[in-house]
């Protein structure tokens, strides 16, 4: 993982600073995931410390993260154990991938003890636990039993003990000879993968890119491991470890082609070549607010919102088979022609006919070549039952067509609702968002309208930015609030847009009377490109048109719109937190 010991070891210096600073409050947003606001001499901030397998960390956050209104029974016990307590050092074994944080609180008998607070950042064996002062464990976020790990179990009560660990070489303070005498322990393998197994506390990310440099930009292996290769492998791992004595280490986050973050070290990276961009950072603290911050955004509300999830892909799967069926249906019903065709052709040659006959041989008239074709007949019915049968048929065909063609379009909207209601919901940033799609699903018929304790959800304003040219564009963040934009918030000179046959937001350019000009257009299109479906694509259709041409169809579903005279644009999505 990114988060290896070395750089939870430059996050720990950085935390240095909350050292006799004393606990705020603490809160628990997630399951696995506590933020602990310190008052300091320098002022106030928040630690955040995730037990997440795939976002495991510690670091000081600015961004504003929502709690739930009911305190979780962990939130509480660390509310106990540690409020008011006063911060007295934070330790850390080596480049263990573990923070020890020890804190000076009172107890319920009124007498100060020591409680440490052990952060461990193992990937899906990363954990939160609570040690007294006798080194017993008051609790854990995550409770391991005899089941879960005959190794190491961390229940209430037993001793605290430390994870298995490695006798593994410290690149700090280790020399070519030191490198070299560990390699020969080690059977052939890539050589990156050789220094992950020597070196304590290091990621894949760290050890590919001194392969990197060392190898200049060749693979190399294990057993390559001498002369010069080994010399410029030194010679890196002493670099870095100066850099990281000196506090000039190089914060970089990796980014592929679409914006997609994809890993981070605090060393610069130049393994991809070309393949994946990077950003630099100021601090590690700040690197992982952003990489995580970003990253799980998504997955926290994918969290809380798993029900509304579950409920839109069964919509979607049981409209999907709905409309299949319906169009296969439909398709059976262009053959009424020859339904009407054999009633007629019965009616003209009913003296022919008799009852018991099981089919009967007759001239198409309708055919310039009068072919003769043989009609099926029910031997039980009479020439002229046989004859409206075949007109029912028709009848019952025809009008299956008038009905299928309209449920089919139906379908197919309530399909498109259902759409842009689920892009909706992968970019709420908040609780409050996702109860207004609650109710919106509500409104609709498709859940059951929650009896609402307290107050009714925030109604949150429409996402509002600036062109570079100072004109306001508005950006809707669901269907009731895309309805209200469009037809009750804008002018009819203002310009709209929206993504061409791709569910997204509505976005408003506020004319106020003015000339938009097209560089504004183009800025508002790829941000109508980034609210959509389409957000990880490139050369996006966006539709603009002023908002005189947009008309809301009656009884259509909310942010269901037509519009014409419009004009389109192919624009690359523009991420407004990364302008």
């Amino acid at each position: 993982m990114a988060l290896d010991g070395a750089f939870l070891h430059i996050v720990k210096k950085e935390l240095g600073h909350l050292i006799g600073g004393r606990v705020d409050k603490i809160s628990q947003p997630s399951r696995e995931e506590v933020v602990i606001a310190f008052r300091t001499h320098g002022g106030n901030c928040k630690l955040l410390i995730s037990a997440s397998a795939g976002s495991a960390r510690v670091h000081i956050t600015k961004k504003s993260i929502e709690n739930p209104k009911v305190p979780p029974m962990f939130c509480m016990l660390l509310r106990k154990h540690l409020g008011n307590g006063r911060l007295l050092d934070i330790r850390q074994d080596g480049l263990e991938r573990i923070l020890y944080f020890d804190f000076e609180a009172m107890n319920e008998l009124g007498d100060m003890v020591k409680v440490t607070l052990a952060v461990e950042i193992m990937g899906r064996c990363s954990n939160l636990v609570i040690i007294n002062a006798d080194g017993k464990i008051i609790d854990s976020i995550k409770r391991v039993d005899a089941e879960m790990s005959r190794e190491r179990m961390v229940l209430p009560g037993m001793t605290y003990t430390y994870p298995p660990r490695d006798n593994r070489l410290d690149f700090r303070s280790c020399t070519a000879d030191d490198i070299a005498n560990a390699a020969e322990q080690l059977p052939d393998c890539d050589l990156s993968k050789a220094l992950i197994k020597i070196f304590e506390g290091l990621s894949p990310i760290v050890a590919r890119e001194w392969v990197y440099y060392a190898a200049q930009g060749n693979d190399a292996v294990k057993s390559d491991l001498h002369g010069e290769l080994l010399e410029r492998l030194a010679f890196v791992i002493n670099q870095t470890a100066r850099e990281c004595d000196e506090n000039r280490c190089t914060f970089t986050v990796v980014k592929d082609k679409e914006g997609l973050l994809k890993d981070f070290s605090f060393i610069p990276i130049n393994q991809y070549v070309g393949l994946m961009d990077t950003k630099e950072l100021d601090s590690a603290c700040d690197l992982l607010d952003y990489f995580y911050s970003e990253r799980d955004s998504i997955s926290r509300m994918k969290q809380r919102s798993q029900d509304l999830y579950k409920l839109l892909l069964n919509a979607t799967d049981r409209i999907s088979r709905r409309l299949a069926n319906q169009r296969i249906e439909l398709k059976e019903s262009e053959n009424r022609e020859e339904f009407k065709l054999m009633g007629d052709l019965i009616s003209a040659n009913l003296y022919r006919v008799e009852k018991g006959m099981s089919s009967v041989k007759v001239e198409n008239f309708y055919d310039e070549n009068c072919p003769e074709i043989e009609i099926k007949l029910d031997p039980r019915l009479t020439p002229s039952q046989n004859m409206q049968h075949y007109y029912a048929e028709y009848r019952k065909a025809d009008t299956a067509e008038k009905i299928l063609t309209e449920q089919i379009a139906k379908g197919e909207e309530e399909l498109a609702y259902i759409d842009s209601v689920f892009d909706a919901l992968t970019r709420t940033n908040g609780e409050d968002e996702v109860n207004e799609l609650r109710m919106e699903l509500a409104e609709q018929g498709y859940i059951r309208a929650a009896k609402l304790k307290g107050k009714p959800p925030k109604s949150h304003p429409p996402l509002e930015f600036k062109s570079p040219e100072g004109f306001t564009i508005l950006v809707g963040r669901n269907n009731k609030q895309n309805d209200m934009l469009t037809t009750k918030l804008a002018e009819k000179t203002d310009i709209w847009l929206h993504t061409k046959n791709i569910t997204g937001s509505h976005v408003i350019i506020r004319a106020n009377g003015q000339e938009v000009p097209d560089d504004t257009i183009i800025y508002a299109a790829r941000l109508a490109a980034f609210h959509s479906k389409a957000k990880n694509s490139s050369q996006v259709p966006v539709d603009y048109v002023p908002v005189k041409f947009v008309k809301k169809p009656s009884g259509s579903k909310p942010g269901m719109v037509i519009f014409t005279n419009n004009r389109t644009l192919y624009v690359t999505p523009l991420n407004p937190n990364e302008e």
